[in-house]
């Protein structure tokens, strides 16, 4: 199996570093490099040292350049560190070429986040699921210091004549793969299968940036314990209840969280728990108001959902954390330019609500703040399909009535 960053017994002192371009800005690095340490620190490592260097573009070779490079391998070693974390996804030759001057274990974000999801997964599904995603991530960066498979050992024509280790290596993961995939086929038959058991009912799946409080949410609505922290992807298996607002059941699925750069491979391997997605009837689109970067996260999630091909769906936009927001006022005397961080909440709502008209609500689901409010809006979003599906049924339920949960 593979070694993960987060199996240490100890905090694994880490380096972060990122190129600021000319199309970020200075407050969108810091906000990349704040939640590259909020991964790391996810992972069990603790963040010690951030290294930014401003270029056109990154460097093909080693992503920073030269100097830059040099000046964190003389922080490395006079700092006894050994693992060195950049904040984009790195070319073979990049991996290869950085390992080789500074001579300690290199991760770039999307194999951090890989590293996240396999300690997370719980179900055979999602374990099966990240394994497949790991493996398609190393194939191509096989290097001589690779050294995490568990190699054959023994047995006569196992291996040709000259061959090398690294080759064997390859011929392994390509058979891990293919055996995974066919795991993967096997599972997502049953899981259609389960899909097509829950009948008409209407479906309704929580999205949004990764950590802005879906699980949280999601234990309010049905009244269940699916676990939740503050940490990024906390919740990696779908989970599906059933669940009763007023007079009308529906069934809601949490998801997993997306973020910047989601790996291409994640997308690949996690099709079916993204399927909860596209054959959702509602999306409930949660938002962490009290995160600076907020805005800039929805976009995040639009730009999956539009690449999903679900941007079209009914959508309520859940802002959630009310209780956590907070605002630095501006002096009266003070004339400079108003910025984000300036804004109240009351400003916030005036100008999403004015954009979003009656599909917006402020809420905390830690809370409770606001939820008779939301609670009607989801069930107007419901009712609206449920009377469409169920035209000459007045379906009338007990709103103390219990039904079984479902989870896969």
């Amino acid at each position: 199996m593979i070694e993960h960053l987060s199996n240490h017994t100890d905090l694994e002192r880490v380096v972060l570093v990122s190129v600021k371009t000319p199309e970020v800005t200075e407050l969108q690095v810091d906000e990349y490099l704040d939640e590259l340490a909020f991964l790391a620190e996810t992972a069990g490592a603790e963040p010690i040292k951030r290294f930014v260097q401003r270029l056109g573009m990154p460097d093909t070779k080693t992503f920073v350049g030269k100097g830059k490079l040099e000046e964190i391998q003389a922080y490395i070693k006079e700092n006894d560190v050994a693992t060195v974390i950049f904040d984009d996804e790195l070319s073979p030759s990049q991996l290869r070429n950085i390992e080789n001057t500074l001579q300690c274990l290199i991760l770039d974000r999307t194999n951090l986040i890989l590293d996240i999801f396999a300690r997370r997964a719980r179900s055979a599904h999602a374990k099966t699921q990240v394994e497949l995603a790991q493996y398609n991530y190393l194939l191509p960066r096989l290097t001589r210091m690779w050294t995490h498979l568990e190699r054959q050992r023994g047995g006569i024509g196992m291996r040709g004549p000259g061959e090398k280790e690294i080759e064997t290596d390859r011929r392994i993961i390509r058979t891990m793969i293919s055996k995974l995939k066919e795991d993967l086929k096997k599972i997502d038959r049953q899981m259609m299968t389960q899909r097509q058991n829950r009948g008409k009912l209407v479906r309704v799946a929580l999205v949004g940036y990764t950590n802005v409080g879906k699980s949280t949410l999601m234990n309010v609505l049905s009244k269940s314990e699916v676990f939740a922290e503050n940490k990024l992807f906390a919740t990696l298996d779908t989970t599906v209840r059933k669940v009763v607002v007023d007079n009308i059941p529906f069934l809601l699925a949490d998801t997993v969280g997306f973020i910047r750069k989601l790996p291409h491979h994640l997308v690949e391997s996690f099709k079916s728990t993204l399927d909860e997605v596209r054959e959702a009837d509602i999306l409930l689109h949660v938002v962490d108001v009290s995160h600076k970067g907020f805005e800039q996260q929805i976009e995040v999630v639009n730009q999956t959902l539009h690449e999903l091909g679900q941007s079209q769906k009914p959508t309520l936009l859940v802002f959630n954390k009310v209780d956590a927001f907070s605002y630095v006022r501006k002096d009266d005397d003070d004339l400079s330019e108003k910025v984000k961080i300036n804004f109240s909440l009351d400003e916030i709502k005036q100008t999403w609500i004015g954009k979003q008209a009656d599909k917006c609500v402020f809420i905390s689901a830690l809370n409770k703040v606001n939820f008779v409010e939301f609670k009607q809006m989801v069930y107007n979003e419901v009712k609206t399909i449920h009377a469409q599906r169920f035209p000459f049924n007045d379906y009338l339920y007990d709103t103390d009535q219990e039904f079984d949960n479902e989870e896969e």
